[in-house]
């Protein structure tokens, strides 16, 4: 654990009466009091309840007035009263992070010791002006851990040696304020902690309902077998197959960005996938309407690569239109062919046109992927690339169709993988060996 920082700096302000340094000022009691405040830090679950009390026990240690408790905010660049004691409650009050003596400490991380604070030009009236209360002395101490300014402990009107705070005073402040940093501290990584696991129980569900949304694996000799791995928890790519009175609709796609917003997306285009492939044969004009739906309502820019295609068993011919997706690859006959995108991505012009194009299968496969398949890379950043793909269909074409896929993510996943892995791949071998048997 890293070591609180106690500042050994003391600023006094004019002229203080001669102070007792001989050591003795009740070590005993400033000792039972850490002890205390150390287990109520320990043991309690509210903070603010915590701090209060431990103020109060501060205050009447030291015999002070009031007191008040301030923690910085960078972000807003001021300093706030987050506990009090006294008779006029200041909680809630805000300073400018250099405004008033308790800002100069935290921004100095140095004790300040007032002897009377009228003429000290720093003095911020603003708290005597909305409690009422008027301040003589004070001495404050920062509170700080890690290297990280937090806040300061601010005490007030000492009741007895006069009036004024002694330098026997500041070293117990400086020792408490350094408890109450380390508590408020690891109050606020317990409340980082909680806020991480809530977000990670929230990203498996999301997750989780992803995984629903994919179809169901179906075993060989299914014409259409696909596989998706998550670069992270959820993933930004989706694939769907929807068996249609003897054809078959697929499609591929992958959303802009990554983590949350892009899984959103996701969701809302698979499930619109699925919906409309029901009533709209042809693939095309599903991109359209798919498009015209995300241009409407989506946001930050954000779009969707997509292939979305038909395949007919019988005739052996896939019917196959590309919004801005990565070329779809074909293997027939011992020879490859690509297929490039001749529209753009979802969600960036409305009303586009979406052509289509009709593959003679021939007996041969075809495969449909995300970005994330070609751009993995080796220990030397060489990437994958199509070339890799190819090469990997050929070693792998002798199997059938559902273990090739899985063949062929398995050894890209051993890659660096940079993004979202996602196949899909439509065999003819099958249907072929049908329509031959047939003729």
């Amino acid at each position: 654990m890293s070591e609180v920082q106690v500042p050994n700096e003391i600023r006094e302000s004019n002229e203080a009466p001669e102070l007792d340094v001989d050591g003795t000022h009740n070590l005993e009691d400033a000792f039972e009091l850490l002890a205390t405040m150390t287990q109520d830090f320990a043991s309690s679950m509210d903070l603010d309840e915590t701090l209060k009390k431990a103020l109060a026990l501060v205050a009447s240690h030291l015999d002070a007035e009031a007191g008040s408790l301030w923690l910085l905010d960078l972000d807003k660049e001021e300093i706030s009263c987050r506990a009090c004691v006294g008779p006029n409650p200041i909680v809630g009050m805000t300073l400018g992070m250099t405004q008033g003596i308790v800002g100069r400490s935290v921004m100095e991380n140095t004790c300040q010791s007032v002897f009377d604070v009228s003429k000290d030009p720093a003095f911020s009236p603003k708290a005597d002006d909305e409690s009422g209360m008027v301040t003589r002395s004070l001495l404050c101490a920062p509170m700080s851990f890690s290297g990280r300014k937090i806040g300061a402990i601010e005490l007030i009107n000492k009741k007895s040696d006069g009036g004024h705070f002694a330098e026997k005073d500041v070293h117990p402040l400086q020792v408490l304020a350094s408890s109450a940093a380390l508590a408020i501290a690891n109050n606020r990584m317990a409340a980082s902690l909680v806020d991480a696991q809530r977000v990670r129980r929230e990203l498996e569900l999301a997750a989780e309902i992803q995984r629903n949304l994919l179809p169901p694996n179906r075993p060989d000799p299914f014409p259409i077998q696909g596989m998706n791995i998550p670069a992270r928890t959820v993933s930004g790519d989706f694939f769907d197959i929807l068996p249609l009175d003897g054809r078959f609709a697929f499609c591929l796609g992958d959303v802009s960005g990554k983590g949350i917003n892009a899984a959103l997306l996701m969701a809302k285009t698979a499930s619109l996938y699925r919906c409309l492939a029901k009533t709209v044969p042809q693939p095309g004009e599903l991109l359209r309407q798919l498009n015209d739906e995300i241009c409407e309502t989506s946001t930050r820019g954000m779009f969707v690569t997509m292939s979305a295609g038909v395949y007919d068993p019988d005739t052996g011919i896939v019917c196959l239109a590309n919004a801005g997706h990565e070329p779809a690859v074909c293997h027939a006959e011992g020879a490859f062919a690509s297929f490039d995108a001749e529209a753009p991505p979802l969600g960036i012009v409305p009303n586009g046109d979406f052509p289509e194009t009709e593959l003679d299968m021939r007996g041969g496969s075809l495969y449909i992927f995300s970005d994330g398949l070609t751009e993995a890379g080796d220990a030397g950043g060489e990437q994958l690339g199509r070339e890799g793909l190819e090469r990997l269909v050929r070693d792998f074409q002798g199997v059938a169709l559902a273990e090739r896929v899985s063949a062929i993510v398995e050894s890209v996943s051993m890659l660096d993988l940079r993004d979202d892995l996602t196949l899909l791949a439509v065999s003819d071998e099958h249907a072929l060996s049908e329509r031959s048997r047939r003729t």
